[in-house]
């Protein structure tokens, strides 16, 4: 039952983590419909387990974007060291990288323990929606329209907003892509550079995680072919929502996911407080 309910959970991950609707908070509370994982894999601690393997799966979605970009990842690994505008792009995917990565390390236990809730996720969803509708609110006229034109600044001022995603429920996805178009991005450009960011951003969390999982024994080595599971659907289902959203950001505004947010957060808070309640 727990293989299927990975599988389950990789496709919710797939269809989640490049959408602004917060991936980790969608697990977090399939997760606990779930009851995942049962009691048939006798782990020592549930709730550490299942954030674990929220945070894992997250590594097919990264295997997603190198498929996707293959090409152009090839073309700029081969122009890195005389390109000064493909030098400029990775230091700004890196820069923007740092905020998050420092906060996350310094607060990763008080992250875990007081915030990975699905109270808290449905209080982010909502708020989030509620700043998409916002930013939507009337048309505006971007500057930045290419990956090329983001400046180092530019970067910063993405990661930074990207800390925002720490809080489970606010979406990685959606804090970039919040700060992107505050700060002149187009839509289609600052979802692009949303899906370069998760290359390191997720790629390195997932991996620091499982080592430290690993370390404490949250998980072990007879978990993985479980995790490999949910990975790699994850990564079937991403590749086709990489796809999809493209086309549809190219034609439409974030409105659709503005409302999608608060409709499904206060689900979540309606569900669980009732739950709390009984």
């Amino acid at each position: 039952m727990d293989f299927i309910y990975a599988i389950v959970l990789g496709i919710v991950e797939g269809i989640t983590e490049f959408l602004p609707i917060s991936s980790t908070g969608h697990l977090l509370v399939a997760s606990a419909l779930l009851n995942f994982p049962t009691a048939a894999l006798q782990v020592p601690d549930p709730k550490a387990f299942r954030d674990t393997f929220s945070i894992f799966i997250q590594i097919g979605a990264v295997v997603a974007v190198i498929a996707f970009y293959r090409r152009d990842l090839m073309t700029q690994a081969r122009r890195i060291c005389c390109d000064r505008t493909v030098q400029r792009f990775w230091s700004g995917i890196i820069l923007a990288f740092l905020p998050a990565a420092i906060v996350g390390f310094l607060l990763r236990d008080l992250i875990k323990t007081a915030l990975f809730t699905p109270l808290v996720v449905g209080i982010a969803l909502v708020i989030g929606g509620a700043v998409f509708l916002w930013i939507e609110r009337r048309p505006r006229t971007p500057h930045i329209t290419t990956l090329e034109s983001i400046s180092l600044r530019h970067a910063f001022l993405i990661g930074v907003a990207q800390v925002t995603a720490l809080i489970p429920g606010v979406s990685r996805s959606g804090a970039s892509i919040v700060g992107s178009l505050l700060i002149g991005l187009d839509r289609r450009t600052a979802t692009a550079f949303s899906f370069y960011l998760a290359i390191p951003t997720l790629g390195l969390a997932t991996l620091f995680d499982l080592l430290l999982a690993l370390r404490d024994g949250t998980v072990s080595g007879e978990h993985l072919p479980l995790f490999s599971v949910g990975a790699l659907v994850s990564f079937i289902v991403a590749w086709l929502a990489m796809a999809w959203l493209l086309r549809y950001v190219s034609r439409n505004s974030f409105r659709l996911f503005g409302y999608y947010r608060i409709a499904i957060g206060l689900l979540i808070i309606v569900l669980f407080t009732t739950i709390l309640a009984g």
